[in-house]
This record gives C-alpha cells, structure tokens and sequence, in this order.
C-alpha cells in the first residue's frame, strides 16, 4: 500500500479532503445565492442544502482539521472562491431548470467526492473516519432524491421551468441566446444535414 503522509493520510485521500473542504464550500455559498435567485420552493431546498453543506464544512473540520491538522489551506479555498465566481456567471445565463439542475450536479461531485474519501480511509484501515464518510453520502444522496423531485416538480409549468434564472439584463440576454440555440438546433435536425445523419437520407 502506498505510505502515508506525515499528517497520516494516503496522499490521495490527502488531495481528495482539500477538494471536499473546496467542493462543499463552493455548495453552500453558490446553492444560497441561487436560492434567492430562483425563489419559491427550490429556494427551501436549496437553502436546506447550503445550511447541509456548512455542517458538512463544520464536522469535516472539527474531525479532520484536528486530527491529521488539515484545515481549508489557501489552495482548497482558492479552487472553491474560482469555482463559485463560474457558477455566478453561468447562472445568469441559465434557464430556471438549467440552474437547479446544475446545482445538483455540485451535489452529486460532493456525494461521488464522500464515498471515494470512504474508499480511501478504509484502504488505510480507518474504518471510523470511512463510516464517517459514508454517512454525510447517505444524508446527501438523500437530499439529491428531493432535488430530482424540485426538478421534476419544474416540468408542471413548462413555461416558468424556461424562464431566466436570473430575471435581469444577463439573464433575459441568456435566455434570448438559449431559444436562438435551440431554434437554429432544431433547423439543423429538419435539415438534409440531420437527416442524413441520423441515417434518414
């Protein structure tokens, strides 16, 4: 098995709880902006699961802050400060249902990011920590269930599910840039081009 590091970490698992420490603060801080940005129920939920993710931030340092002394080092904030400013960005080009659904894509990078920590620790016969682990994946992936139901729950109102995440400049602009898209893909797949290649020609 590979060595351990000084702080008694797989470099691995090392590098997988610094990217945790970043992943999950960029969850809490982007799902608490887009919460206020998207309003009504998906803004419960997503208030919910920030509020999830700083208790998450909060036992992860208590736990392997003190004990391997490995806190949220500039890097780890850095890499999740760059993340949060892309998504501010991309959610105001986004559609309502875009947003949430991208929003749970950062769930489910933290949920992957928990079982394989789980994986590691338990490689290094650290069966509490990977219990640890393993538990904040249960409670996540239940919060992702209920994410898939919002998203869904979107689909009763078609047209509010394409409105702009953002009902400012960008936002309009984006939806604009969004339905051309959609359109001139829709032209494409009618066209000789696209029937062609979907073998029709």
């Amino acid at each position: 098995m590979t060595q351990v590091t000084d702080r008694g970490l797989l470099p691995a698992e090392h590098r997988a709880l610094r990217e945790l420490h970043a992943v999950a603060a960029q969850l809490g801080a982007h799902w608490s902006r887009l919460g206020r940005r998207l309003g009504g129920a998906p803004e419960a939920f997503l208030a919910d699961g920030a509020a999830t993710a700083r208790e998450l931030l909060g036992e992860l340092e208590a736990r392997v802050g003190g004990e391997f002394d490995l806190h949220g080092q500039p890097a780890a904030q850095g890499m999740g400060v760059g993340l949060g400013g892309a998504r501010r960005v991309t959610d105001l080009l986004l559609e309502r249902n875009q947003a949430l659904r991208g929003a749970l894509r950062e769930l489910q990078h933290v949920t992957t990011l928990l079982a394989y920590a789980a994986a590691l620790a338990r490689a290094r016969g650290d069966e509490a920590l990977a219990d640890w682990h393993q538990g904040w994946e249960g409670r996540l992936r239940g919060l992702e269930e209920r994410g898939r139901n919002e998203v869904t729950a979107m689909a009763a109102d078609p047209e509010a599910a394409v409105a702009p995440a953002d009902d400012g400049p960008l936002g309009r602009a984006g939806q604009r840039v969004g339905i051309a898209m959609g359109t001139l893909g829709e032209a494409i797949d009618q066209s000789r081009v696209g029937r062609f290649a979907r073998g029709r020609d």
